[in-house]
């Protein structure tokens, strides 16, 4: 309950501010259009309701940077000193200098499961698989029923291009967490490329019984409309490209991504996918809906 509710705030503050501003603005345009004069020293109501209007947006910033403060600083905490600068890195492709930093956070005591995944991938994408391999073992023998655990454990298989064994590690975590989209779709990723064509689309439909990121939903909705126009299954595809076309933009995120995977076989495939799913984007884009 409390985390539900730290969420809403964290997307409501900064809406009613938007609010705030623009009952603000509107307020000083009335005013500046309006012809009456009201007496010395009494502010006229526009003025009166733009000022209301400044404060709620000014309180409601205030809201939101000191909640979003606090949790970064309550993460930081509980995940270890390390964490947030470890988490920076990563995004940034400097594994080799986020390791450090998580192997921090483990000796302060915060192996946690977000830490060991976090580890799991650098040490992965820096080509010291023996010790991803380990991190993420050890994740699973610390957390065996956290489904972030297997996650962690299917991370590491799945950029060793052991896709088999990423798939019985995502599957563990769907029975853990059966109604999580990612996890599904990340099995179904796995599934695709070790050649499971059938239980990927069955995996994808799964994960399409959900609301997805676009990241996770431009390939998923990409996989369902090649399954559905193999099987001649028009409306479906049309929807599932209409889908895919709406979730372009989490194509981004795994571009960006390719060049740390270089050298890879799961990189080569990954690379694979994203161009066919372009080249599909091509094709919506010109009316090629089927």
């Amino acid at each position: 309950m409390r985390r539900r509710l730290q969420v809403i705030l964290i997307y409501l503050s900064p809406l009613l501010a938007i609010i705030g501003g623009l009952i603000f603005v509107a307020g000083l345009l009335n005013e500046l259009s309006s012809d009456r004069n009201p007496p010395t020293g009494i502010l006229s109501p526009s003025i009166q309701i733009a000022l209301a209007g400044l404060c709620v947006a000014g309180v409601m910033f205030l809201v939101w940077f000191t909640l979003v403060g606090w949790l970064l600083a309550r993460q930081s905490r509980s995940q270890g000193s390390g964490y947030g600068d470890a988490y920076r890195l990563i995004e940034e492709f400097r594994f080799r200098e986020a390791i450090p930093l998580l192997q921090r956070s483990i000796k302060e005591g915060k192996e946690t499961p977000e830490v060991l995944m976090l580890l799991t991938s650098a040490y992965a994408y820096a080509g010291q698989l023996g010790n991803a391999q380990a991190t993420a073992d050890r994740a699973v023998r610390l957390f065996p029923n956290d489904p972030g655990s297997y996650i962690t454990l299917a991370n590491g298989y799945r950029l060793q291009a052991a896709y088999d064994e990423a798939a019985r590690a995502l599957m563990k975590a769907a029975e853990l967490e059966p109604e999580q989209p990612i996890i599904w779709a990340e099995l179904g990723f796995v599934q695709q490329f070790a050649g499971e064509t059938t239980a990927a689309v069955e995996s994808f439909k799964k994960a399409a019984l959900y609301t997805m990121s676009s990241m996770y939903g431009v390939r998923v909705y990409y996989h369902l409309a090649q399954s559905y126009t193999a099987a001649g299954e028009v409306k479906q595809a049309v929807r599932a490209t209409v889908k895919m076309v709406h979730a372009r933009e989490g194509l981004v995120t795994w571009l960006s991504g390719l060049d740390a995977l270089d050298g890879t076989a799961y990189g080569q495939s990954l690379r694979y996918e994203v161009t066919a799913i372009q080249h599909a984007l091509s094709d919506a884009d010109a009316g090629n809906l089927s």
